[in-house]
């Protein structure tokens, strides 16, 4: 198993929606670590680390629009290597 971190900006329809909740809850039954965070311009920044099957499954539901409460208009992502993996998927 490879483990790969990325880091995902999710811009659209993404704050107020239950965005964050979604992907936390998407991302745990992928076995993910990492966040959903909300940015100060309505974005949406996701950091995900795991098996690399499971964290390009959670960028596919993300270019699918996530919950059905958003609108997403576009991800941008890139690997992202942080000092320490986090232990579990959080939002914040």
């Amino acid at each position: 198993m490879t483990t790969q971190c990325v880091k995902a900006w999710v811009h659209g329809v993404v704050q107020g929606v239950g965005f964050r909740y979604s992907t936390q809850a998407q991302a745990k039954s992928l076995g993910l670590s990492g966040y959903a965070r909300n940015l100060d311009d309505g974005s949406v920044e996701v950091v995900a680390c795991g098996d690399a099957e499971d964290v390009d499954a959670l960028i596919t539901w993300l270019k699918a629009g996530g919950p059905r409460s958003a609108r997403v208009d576009r991800v941008l992502i890139e690997p992202h290597q942080p000092q320490s993996l986090p232990s579990r998927f959080t939002t914040g």
